[in-house]
């Protein structure tokens, strides 16, 4: 389970350090920057999956995700004593990202690219990344660092970590060492560490409008994992109903609308889901129904997955939902944080107070002060960067 998100030079995020727990709230008002501590977490997943490079290009790159404000504005200019005024910059130009479990740590730090010839050259350059045993980063307990094209791993059963092995001297900077510098002396933990990333699930692109996927039949094949977009829905809900738990469907169905019951059928190969509901002579397929139902049965196949991940992030789940359905979608959620941690990115008061009305929900409230999202009282973590 993660416990501590840490993002620097991102956006609004200027130097953010977070706690986590098995289920967090993340609220907050209009601008307060959830959005950006959304898509930094999922920048962070992307590492693993060797796309944080093309992921920082789809935003505009890395200038335009840059923290565009002061480095450390004084305590007279917060006040209001003097005037905000352009700085000299003093630091390397950043973008950390990093996290720690309580097996687990790692951090990457991004930097801009060095003038040249190639057509590549808004690319942003890996310039460090740190894997570590435990809670915090120090050197007795790194297990694997790089610093530019060099890679250097500890063999964590020679005792004190080890001697250092240097495996990798040209890795390129583009490449992080998660995805291309595994070695057999750290294969275990750096690849468990890879494939946990991996797993991790994010959904806020779950499509429900006349054209959306999940409205279409569609090939079906097992899917005990909904699509990013939904688009495999009654692939995912027929593969709940064989090997995960088909009385956790049935239940959080009714919850949400009292007496409806759903179907899958499946027509060479074909599948396409139905919903009964009282009242109808037929069943009403997916093409039919309103956008919120069609959502929360995205959302009950993203939650009741037969195969949950060890991190599943969901933003803004409100969206295109009646109010009336948010406590449901709730107790929905509360379900799915017994068997994986979850991360909730919301501003919707009836999901917001049906989630807090139980004590272990962690909830961070976010605000922007001088431009800048912080967290209004929480503690924050200890955190240490590995230095250029």
């Amino acid at each position: 389970m993660l416990i501590t998100l840490a993002v620097s030079g991102y956006r609004s995020l200027r130097d953010l350090v977070l706690p986590l727990d098995r289920l967090t709230l993340i609220t907050g008002p209009n601008g307060s920057g959830k959005s950006n501590l959304y898509r930094a977490l999922r920048l962070l997943g992307e590492v693993a999956q060797g796309r944080v490079i093309a992921a920082l290009a789809q935003e505009g790159g890395l200038s335009s995700t840059l923290w565009a404000g002061p480095e450390a504005p004084s305590a007279a200019v917060q006040r209001g004593d003097y005037p905000l005024q352009g700085t000299q910059r003093r630091q390397r130009v950043a973008l950390k990202l990093g996290f720690a479990s309580q097996d687990y740590g790692y951090a990457i730090d991004l930097g801009l690219p060095t003038e040249g010839r190639s057509a590549f050259a808004r690319d942003p350059l890996i310039k460090t990344e740190a894997v570590w045993i435990g809670e915090q980063l120090n050197p007795r307990t790194t297990l694997a660092e790089r610093r530019g094209p060099a890679v250097t791993l500890r063999d964590p059963d020679s005792g004190a970590m080890g001697e250092d092995q240097v495996v990798h001297t040209r890795l390129a900077d583009y490449d992080s060492m998660m995805t291309h510098a595994a070695h057999p002396k750290a294969a275990y933990e750096l690849l468990n560490l890879r494939e946990a990333m991996r797993a991790w699930r994010f959904y806020d692109a779950l499509r429900s409008d006349q054209h959306a996927p999940a409205r279409q039949a569609q090939i079906g094949t097992r899917a005990p994992v909904l699509a990013s977009d939904g688009a495999n829905l009654a692939a995912a809900l027929q593969t709940i109903m064989e090997i995960g738990d088909p009385d956790a469907l049935a239940e959080t169905i009714d919850d949400a609308f009292p007496g409806t019951q759903i179907s899958v059928s499946s027509r060479d190969g074909w599948f396409e889901c139905a919903v009964h509901q009282k009242g109808l002579l037929r069943p009403l397929t997916a093409s039919e129904v309103s956008d919120g139902t069609l959502r929360y049965l995205m959302l009950a196949a993203a939650l009741l997955s037969p195969r949950p991940p060890r991190l599943l992030v969901l933003n803004e789940p409100e969206t295109s939902l009646n109010p009336s359905l948010l406590p449901a979608l709730a107790r929905l959620i509360r379900h799915a944080a017994s068997t994986t941690q979850v991360i909730v990115v919301s501003h919707a008061e009836p999901l917001i107070d049906a989630l807090i009305a139980e004590p272990d929900v962690r909830t961070l409230s976010l605000e922007k002060r001088w431009g800048e999202t912080q967290i209004q009282d929480a503690d924050r973590p200890r955190w240490t960067w590995l230095k250029r």
